[in-house]
């Protein structure tokens, strides 16, 4: 793929039209800078946009804090202290009666939260 290959920004002109333009040079290859840029601005919302879904009676700290969004590592340890204190959670909203989560946190998350 092009983005791991490249070398260097060439800014090129063309002395008849005066239109300059920035191509990425990678070995023998050049890729106009425009479809790169477009490549990697795209590739957050890409990564982003995939969802997984978290079993909280399940999962352990670490996967919650991979998935939730709003929960760090020590949220995400609260969670699992909460839930060896009180049995599995029942209902989702029950989430905001661990220190730290709050209803705002819960509302965000609600669709990747599974309860089995």
């Amino acid at each position: 793929m092009y983005p791991s290959t490249l070398v260097k920004s060439v800014k090129l002109s063309n002395r008849r039209t005066g239109i300059q333009r920035h191509t990425l040079l990678s070995g023998s290859r050049s890729v106009p800078k425009s479809i790169v840029m477009a490549f990697f601005g795209l590739l957050p919302a890409l990564c982003m946009a995939q969802a997984v879904p978290v079993n909280v009676n399940t999962a352990s700290a670490e996967q919650l804090a991979e998935s939730l969004k709003g929960v760090g590592v020590a949220k995400a340890y609260r969670i699992v202290e909460y839930r060896e204190a009180h049995g599995p959670f029942e209902v989702v909203d029950e989430l905001g009666e661990v220190k730290g989560i709050g209803a705002a946190i819960v509302d965000k998350n609600r669709d990747i939260i599974i309860l089995q």
